[in-house]
């Protein structure tokens, strides 16, 4: 089954779970133990999961694929806004760096929904990301490039560069799956 949508496609793995036990107290709900296979690498993971009644596997593997995009979204935080680049020394130090560094994160992702759903992205482009529009505002806004369009040549090359890569793989993925 797949995982969701990843950045290079469906991310499919084997899966399995099992009943535990409701332990002492005999609280109400349902305990599981899923169990997450590699199709290629056999590598493993594991998840202990509750749920209020019982419910299908397919709809524990897509909560558990959702962990993916909360990750995916910190270690953009990390890189694009510089969530990560504060010492904590006092509370309303870190409150103010975090709250500004989300603040920006925001933007991104504000942004590039806006021109996603204005503009379409056209046929041998990617759609604009929140990393692009972070080179962008850099290059262009942050600190002004003598030669604007150049930058926004480069943009374009980079995403029409990033649509082949991601159907060769998609290309790839298919050929590979059963």
């Amino acid at each position: 089954m797949s995982a969701g949508k990843g950045a290079k496609g469906h991310r499919y793995y084997d899966w399995a779970f099992i009943g535990l036990d409701p332990g002492p107290g005999g609280h109400a709900g349902q305990r599981w133990l899923m169990v997450r296979r590699h199709q290629r690498t056999g590598e493993l993971a594991f998840y202990r999961c509750f749920t209020p009644r019982p419910v299908p596997l397919a709809v524990l593997v897509r909560v558990a694929g959702r962990r993916w995009t909360v990750e995916e979204r910190f270690q953009t935080g990390k890189g694009l806004v510089g969530l990560d680049q504060h010492q904590v020394r006092r509370w309303r130090s870190w409150y103010r760096w975090t709250t500004l560094a989300m603040l920006a994160h925001a933007f991104l992702v504000v942004a590039a929904l806006a021109e996603r759903t204005r503009h379409p992205a056209p046929s041998g482009l990617i759609r604009l990301t929140c990393n692009e529009i972070q080179h962008l505002f850099a290059a262009l806004i942050a600190a002004p490039a003598r030669d604007i369009g150049h930058r926004l040549r480069w943009s374009l090359w980079r995403r029409r560069h990033q649509a082949r890569a991601r159907t060769c793989h998609y290309r790839r993925q298919a050929a590979w799956q059963p």
